[in-house]
């Protein structure tokens, strides 16, 4: 740059791209070589251009371009993946050729119509860590894309990359991009892992959840105490259990696409029904939904999930008639154990999928422990206002949605007066909307939730949500000893639901017993590590690790807790603790500022002590030895 030029700065998404293992391929055959990397480049320029990107620059194999938003960025980058390797598919084994991906948002400076700074060497970096075929994100993309791309986010930990001061949260796009690649040198596979381990405390095995009330369960037979304890990061090849199994979104193959919720609930029925398979490990619904909508690669779902077979299949509705098709993969070798059609009627629906149920357990050769079929009612108007409820429980939090599914299993209960399962969904549903502040009328609410988990308890001892029902009213009254039991009973009967296990931990917890806590949430990290809960789970270890004063443990928890979700302000406030009570005065006082914006709770230690986490004295004392004395030395007031 000339002397005294006025530099201009610009914040962009940088796209860097470059072919594994080029040197190799010119090396066998340059002119060949050339040729191809013409085409996949075409294929590049295409996609780039298509999602209002700008290439502004190229030098042999590589391709970088920038972008004004980083969701078109990382849309790109998928698009690309996606391409090359159909491209690939079309070509023989020595013709491919495999790109790696680097997304970082950066400030980058302007010159001469070219690119320069921190923001490109970083996307720079980036790509040469992604895997052939994969793409590798920095934290500042992963915070723009938030929830906006149906994308399974991988964390890699932070990264101390060559010439860049500050070390770089790293993450690695693996659901959205499932194609089978070749596998990088153990050397660079090394580095990765070292990287990973340095931050990351998370047992990246198997996958995600709904909303927090349907988060997923675990295996009755296995209690707290014998649970695997994660005390660090794991960042090794999960060997599956021999009977663990996802059941993939069903496709809705009906004319209509406003039944798509129809075949949602035949998922989730599903679900529950194979966690009734003895010694079953089933990962939660919402886990499984990452990957609606997405090409099916059985062996790499496997490798993310930690699972031995994978169920999918399609359904059909017209009129009152149902036509469900539905296939057993197993996940290590990719061969289909079977396939079927099922044609019913829709009063039928629950006896078919307790059909399906019994010929998956006989396949795997093992009993299926709750074997009679469901029938939760006898309408098929009230079914399906129930799956509509259902359905609608899924949605982000809102007091629209949550008064939309009110209404749903209301017009159920009229339609069916005698259905267990609607008077449990309504009870959740409005003990639900009480514990999150959006209901109208909470002492209304939480007593008619009440009445009406007595009453799906009585019609139905046997119903998992009657027992969640339960547990959830008790939760909101404060009465944390009592729900423990309804939520371990939901358990028992529906390992497939983890919202009994993160309410188990959260409710010992708060009863006291710390220690006891940890193996369920670690638990439900092991069933649902991508849903919406995963912020709130990783948050509360950390918190439950700064009382037991393992401060460096919870400040890595909180910090993945942030990453995930930095509008938690309890979150902020916890790691303020933290970074407070290990001398680093900066980052604690940054983190207060901002668990104070984000909460008046904030403002005050005595507005802190009001919360009822610490009504236990047990608690209390522990917190007045921790948190409470890293918050002062974080420099909040005390009145």
């Amino acid at each position: 740059m000339a002397e005294g030029e006025v530099v201009e700065r610009k914040l962009a998404a940088i796209f860097a791209a470059d072919v594994a293992e080029y040197s190799r391929l010119m090396g066998q055959d340059e002119v060949g070589t050339l040729r191809r990397l013409q085409a996949y480049r075409a294929i590049l320029d295409r996609l780039i251009a298509a999602n209002h990107g700008r290439i502004f620059n190229t030098a042999g194999d590589s391709v970088v371009a920038d972008f004004t938003s980083a969701v078109e960025a990382v849309e790109c980058a998928v698009a690309v993946q996606d391409a090359i390797a159909e491209e690939n598919r079309e070509r023989p084994e020595p013709e491919r050729m495999w790109f790696r991906i680097g997304v970082h948002l950066g400030d980058v400076i302007v010159a001469d119509g070219n690119l320069f700074g921190d923001g490109v060497n970083i996307a720079a970096r980036l790509q040469a860590l992604a895997e052939p075929g994969e793409i590798c994100l920095s934290g500042a993309v992963r915070d723009q894309i938030g929830t906006k791309l149906p994308v399974v986010l991988t964390t890699l930990g932070e990264q101390q990359f060559k010439n860049i001061t500050e070390p770089v949260r790293t993450y690695g796009i693996g659901g959205a991009n499932r194609h089978a690649a070749p596998s990088r040198s153990a050397p660079v596979r090394s580095r990765m892992r070292a990287g990973a381990l340095a931050a990351a405390v998370l047992i990246l095995i198997a996958a995600a959840g709904a909303a927090w009330w349907m988060w997923p369960g675990v295996d009755s037979q296995q209690r707290p105490s014998q649970a695997k304890s994660v005390s660090g990061p794991v960042d090794q090849p999960y060997a599956a259990p021999r009977l663990s199994i996802v059941v993939l979104p069903f496709a809705n193959l009906s004319n209509d696409p406003g039944q798509e919720y129809f075949a949602d609930g035949v998922t989730e029925d599903l679900t529950t029904d194979v966690a009734g398979i003895q010694g079953s490990l089933v990962i939660s619904r919402n886990t499984a939904f990452t990957y609606k909508g997405k090409p099916v690669d059985a062996r790499r779902i496997g490798r993310e999930l930690g699972v031995r077979y994978v169920l999918e299949g399609s359904v059909q509705r017209s009129d009152k008639q149902i036509r469900v098709n539905a296939q057993l993969v197993d996940a290590e070798t990719g061969a289909h154990l079977w396939a079927e059609r099922f044609d019913r009627d829709i009063g039928d629906l629950f006896a078919l999928q307790n059909e399906i149920t019994a010929r998956i357990a006989r396949s795997l050769q093992s009993q299926l422990v709750i074997a009679e079929a469901r029938r939760p009612t006898d309408n098929p108007d009230a079914l399906d206002y129930m799956l509509r409820g259902r359905a609608v429980m899924t949605r982000p939090v809102s007091k629209e949605n949550y008064d939309e599914a009110v209404t749903s299993f209301e017009t159920a209960l009229a339609l069916d007066p005698k259905a267990a399962d609607a008077a449990a969904w309504l009870a959740v549903a409005l003990t639900v909307r009480v514990i999150d502040d959006l209901s109208d009328f909470p002492d209304v609410d939480l007593q008619r939730a009440e009445r009406l988990a007595a009453q799906a308890l009585a019609a139905s001892p046997d119903s998992a949500v009657a027992h969640h029902a339960r547990g959830q009213v008790l939760r909101a009254q404060g009465r944390y000893k009592e729900a423990i039991p309804e939520f371990e009973t939901t358990i028992a009967l529906d390992r497939s639901r983890a919202p009994a296990y993160a309410n188990v931990g959260w409710c010992k917890f708060l009863t006291g017993s710390v220690e006891e806590a940890i193996p369920y949430f670690e638990q439900a990290i092991r069933i649902s590590p991508y849903g919406p809960g995963v912020p709130l789970w990783y948050g509360r270890m950390g918190v439950i690790k700064l009382l037991q004063s393992r401060t460096d443990e919870a400040i890595v928890w909180l910090e993945k807790a942030n990453s995930e979700n930095a509008r938690l302000a309890s979150v902020h406030a916890y790691l303020a603790a933290g970074y407070a009570l290990k001398g680093d005065t900066g980052r604690a006082r940054a983190a207060l500022v901002e668990a104070q914006r984000l909460s008046n709770a904030y403002s005050s230690l005595a507005g802190v002590e009001k919360s009822n986490w610490y009504d236990n004295p047990q608690i209390r004392a522990l917190a007045e030895a921790t948190y409470f004395k890293g918050l002062r030395q974080a420099g909040i007031s005390e009145e």
